[in-house]
């Protein structure tokens, strides 16, 4: 299932809203991308939206 590991994040339903105002049902899904990690010093490969991953990114350079 489409679910970040990191945050939980999982897809949203909602509509398509065409010109004539026709609602169509649609699904918005989260931005997964597969990554390897550290975690207690072994890379682990997780599957984590993209709004983490920059979070991760951003706390590597910091360090």
């Amino acid at each position: 299932m489409a679910v970040c590991e990191m945050c939980g994040k999982k897809p949203q339903f909602g509509h398509s809203v065409s010109f004539s105002q026709r609602k169509t049902k649609r699904k918005f899904r989260p931005n997964l991308q597969k990554t390897t990690i550290l975690r207690d010093g072994k890379p682990v490969r997780v599957m984590v939206c993209a709004k983490c991953l920059k979070t991760l990114n951003k706390d590597v350079k910091i360090r």
